[in-house]
C-alpha cells in the first residue's frame, strides 16, 4: 500500500474519503488490516503529504483514528483533544488541512463512554480541564432525558453516550459556524463535514447521518 500522491488526493471525492474511512475500519473490525510498509510510507512523504482526511478525535488512547480506520503514514490528518471540541487552534488547523493540504472530509468523532463527557455529567472541576469540561456541558443541557438528576451522571452509561452523540452534533454545528472557510467549502462540495461515533467495546466506527 502506497503512500497518497497529490494525483490520487485530487482523485478523491468527499463521498469516496468517506467510503475508504469506512472500508478501513471494516478491516480493523475484521483483524484484516492492509499490508503496509510504514518506512517506505515514510519515504514516499518525506517531500510532501497528500492525505485524504481530516479526523477531530478525543484523546482517548483507545481511538487512534490512524488504527481504527486502518490508514498509513500520510493518509490523514489527526486533531486530538479531550472530548473532540473545537476552539480556534483546531479549528485553524483543519482549515489548513482542507484548504492548503486538499483533504476531503472532516470527521468529528466521538467515542461510548468518553472521560471527558463523564466528567462533564459530573461537573468534575481540576485546574484547566474545568475550562474545557466547560464547552461539553452545553451537550450535557441539551439532553433533557433523563429527567431525574439522579440519572443524569457518569453512572448512567446510556445518558453519557447520548451526551457524546450530541456533542458530536454541536461540535459539527461550532464548526461550520465559526470557520466561513470550511462552511464555504463544505458548500462548495469540496469537503463533507460528518460526525461518526467510535464504541470502544467492539472497534465499530458508526456514521452519523
Amino acid at each position: 500500500m502506497k503512500a497518497h500522491t497529490k494525483e490520487t488526493q485530487a482523485a478523491i471525492t468527499p463521498d469516496a474519503a468517506i467510503q475508504l474511512l469506512k472500508e478501513g475500519n471494516d478491516r480493523f473490525v475484521a483483524n484484516d488490516m492492509v499490508p503496509r510498509n510504514l518506512l517506505d510510507q515514510v519515504n514516499d512523504t518525506a517531500q510532501g503529504q497528500y492525505p485524504f482526511a481530516t479526523v477531530l478525535s478525543c484523546i482517548d488512547s483507545r481511538v487512534s483514528a490512524e488504527l481504527i480506520f486502518d490508514q498509513g503514514v500520510g493518509d490523514i490528518f489527526s486533531a486530538r483533544v479531550a472530548g473532540n471540541i473545537v476552539n480556534e487552534d483546531l479549528l485553524g488547523s483543519m482549515e489548513f488541512a482542507c484548504k492548503l493540504a486538499g483533504t476531503k472530509v472532516v470527521v468529528i468523532l466521538g467515542h461510548t463512554a468518553c472521560g471527558a463527557v463523564k466528567g462533564a455529567c459530573d461537573d468534575a472541576k481540576m485546574g484547566n480541564l474545568t475550562i474545557l469540561l466547560h464547552k461539553i456541558k452545553h451537550a450535557v443541557r441539551a439532553v433533557k432525558e433523563p429527567a431525574d438528576k439522579s440519572q443524569r451522571n457518569s453512572k448512567n452509561i446510556d445518558f453519557v453516550n447520548e451526551v457524546v452523540l450530541k456533542n458530536i452534533e454541536l461540535t459539527i454545528e461550532d464548526t461550520r459556524s465559526l470557520s466561513p472557510i470550511l462552511q464555504e467549502m463544505e458548500d462548495n462540495g469540496e469537503i463533507k463535514i460528518i460526525g461518526a461515533m467510535y464504541d470502544i467495546k467492539t472497534g465499530k466506527v458508526s456514521f452519523l447521518d
